[in-house]
């Protein structure tokens, strides 16, 4: 009720015992809190809060225009209410060292478990379109090292991505992720892979936890859980799955109402309202209240 009773810390620590344990942690997309909330209910071990999701949220291209503010009002929402970790995309840390620097500790006083900085230039776009580019491994390297050094939980977790496989190779990317692997960061987010052959390329090269982005519409195979585990993969999200899930849908029902002028052929697609109360904890909520206000005058 109200808010999660983990404590960030323990939500931390609990992915960094996941990272460890060698079993492939699911971490989907929310675009809400609402949606974190049902995450959670189907026994996902986290939940991503995607720099795509909330720029499109907010009418934007993901180009780079959020603010660190709007992102991390939306993952502290987010943290809130979920007793998962919540892993946030930070895009390129939100400027050089020292704005980087104080993004880790802005995200970490919202209560998420970790975030992932990138190497794109800026103004950067999203990693599975073409005619993105990315900047010297040795800007990262200081990002990344301002990160580590800004961070006052240990536990919380800094990850870096790198989208230079579709622009210098994977030759080029895996050069990269070690330099950043050297620099501390504690996972590796290698965007953009076209398939197994490419991910088994950055499993056999590196000794940390490896995150695969299973987008979709975009440059990578959509592989299956099963598949991810037998490759080495440590984390695995949907970034944008349940935006477009949404949106699909409410695209077709406004169409419906437009054409029909009514709502009425709809209802079985909807959650039903008392499923809205469960997910809520509606029942919850009245007797705290009722516990309080027993009296009258």
């Amino acid at each position: 009720m109200l808010h999660a009773t983990t404590p960030p810390g323990q939500k931390r620590a609990a992915f960094r015992a996941g990272l460890a344990s060698g079993k492939l942690l699911r971490f989907p997309g929310a675009f809400s809190p609402l949606s974190a909330m049902l995450i959670a209910r189907h026994g996902f071990e986290g939940v991503y809060v995607s720099g795509a999701v909330i720029a499109a949220d907010l009418g934007l291209p993901d180009i780079g225009l959020t603010t660190l503010a709007e992102v991390a009002g939306r993952a502290q929402q987010i943290a809130r209410v979920t007793d998962l970790p919540a892993l946030v995309d930070a895009d390129t840390g939100f400027g050089e060292p020292m704005n980087v620097a104080r993004t880790v500790q802005v995200l970490e006083d919202a209560g998420v478990a970790g975030l992932h900085i990138e190497d794109q230039v800026n103004p950067k776009r999203c990693g599975h379109l073409d005619g993105k580019d990315v900047t010297d491994p040795g800007t990262v390297v200081r990002r990344i090292k301002a990160a580590v050094a800004a961070r006052r939980d240990p536990a919380f977790v800094i990850a870096a991505r790198t989208d230079a496989a579709a622009v210098h190779g994977i030759a080029d990317a895996i050069d990269r992720a070690k330099a950043y692997a050297d620099a501390g960061a504690d996972l590796i987010f290698p965007e953009a892979m076209a398939g197994e052959a490419d991910i088994e390329r950055f499993r056999t090269a590196l000794d940390v936890p490896i995150l695969a982005n299973m987008t979709e519409f975009g440059k990578s195979r959509l592989l299956d859980v099963k598949t991810l585990e037998n490759l080495g993969v440590n984390v695995v999200i949907y970034p944008v799955t349940l935006l477009r899930l949404a949106m699909g849908a409410a695209d077709a029902g406004l169409a419906e109402i437009a054409g029909r002028g009514t709502q009425e052929r709809l209802l079985d697609k909807m959650q039903h309202r008392r499923d809205l109360y469960d997910l809520l904890d509606y029942q919850a909520y009245n007797a705290f209240d009722t516990s309080i206000y027993n009296f009258e005058l």
